[in-house]
């Protein structure tokens, strides 16, 4: 995690920076938002991403949980630096060769669990952005849930002949910014073939967000997807089922994070939706004939 959330915002890092109000937060980002609005950089090309990665480190710096593990994970880094300055050339010789004796000898090496400390907090983190994310996924999803709408696709007869559509618990929408290296179908697949089989994947492309519905073979495959799937940490994935549980987001949760993380879900997604839920169906249809 190479990104300095605090430097983005031009606030001070280390512990000046972890005693920041949040009212400071939002002063400087703020500030920062107004000399980088694209509306102001029209002629530079990067200003589109850089505004967006300024946001992104606001809603971190602003989440009191994400940036807790954040501050942990900084600390963690100046304490390897520090360690690491004091020691001399000698001294490093020395340490080296203990260390490796340790490792011979079935000791714990505190170089290898100071890394494996920087991984955990590191994964917490995309966890956190992720959790972050999907919370105002979770209230457009819900909206586009009707109570009569259990299946996707057209529904037969219930005896002999009848048809089942694609079932509803079984699709996941997937979306995350245009930003750097992106996602593709075959990417996608990869990340979600880790909890079960994947029958499908229909990919939408904008300039400035990507989408897509990831048909399960399971709904067991879709629940331990859902929330475990973050890509990039400088990218994270916003994954949410399609027919999301009722309990898995309190509405007065969702309520309150919903101003906050607005522009992480983009408006035209459910009439993308729509359109390929309408393809699967046709699809289903046609197999059966």
């Amino acid at each position: 995690m190479d990104v300095d959330h605090y430097n983005v915002l031009g606030l001070p890092s280390g512990q000046e920076g972890a005693n920041l109000t949040q009212k400071e937060i939002t002063k400087a980002y703020r500030e920062k938002a107004r000399d980088l609005h694209p509306d102001k950089r029209k002629d530079d090309p990067n200003a589109h991403e850089n505004f967006i990665k300024l946001k992104s480190s606001y809603e971190i710096l602003v989440d009191e949980k994400a940036r807790k593990l954040f501050d942990d994970l900084l600390q963690v880094k100046r304490e390897q630096k520090r360690r690491f300055a004091q020691q001399d050339s000698k001294r490093r010789k020395m340490m080296s060769d203990l260390e490796d004796r340790e490792r011979a000898s079935f000791a714990p090496d505190p170089a290898m669990k100071a890394k494996e400390e920087e991984e955990r907090i590191a994964r917490k983190l995309k966890e956190e952005i992720a959790r972050i994310r999907a919370m105002q996924a979770n209230k457009g999803a819900s909206m586009g849930t009707g109570s009569g709408q259990e299946k996707v696709g057209r529904e037969g007869n219930s005896g002999v002949g009848g048809h089942v559509g694609v079932d509803k618990e079984r699709v996941l929408k997937v979306s995350w910014e245009k930003i750097g290296e992106g996602y593709t179908a075959e990417k996608l697949r990869e990340l979600f073939s880790r909890f079960g089989e994947v029958e499908d994947i229909v990919v939408n492309s904008s300039k400035k967000k990507g989408s897509a519905l990831v048909v399960m073979a399971t709904k067991h495959a879709v629940d331990a997807a859902t929330g475990s799937v973050s890509g990039n940490l400088d990218n994270p994935l916003l994954v949410v089922p399609l027919k999301p549980s009722v309990a898995e987001f309190p509405a007065a949760k969702k309520e309150e994070q919903s101003d906050r993380l607005s522009n992480l879900v983009g408006a035209g997604y459910q009439a993308f939706e729509d359109a390929v839920l309408n393809k699967l169906t046709k699809a289903a249809e046609n197999q059966q004939k």
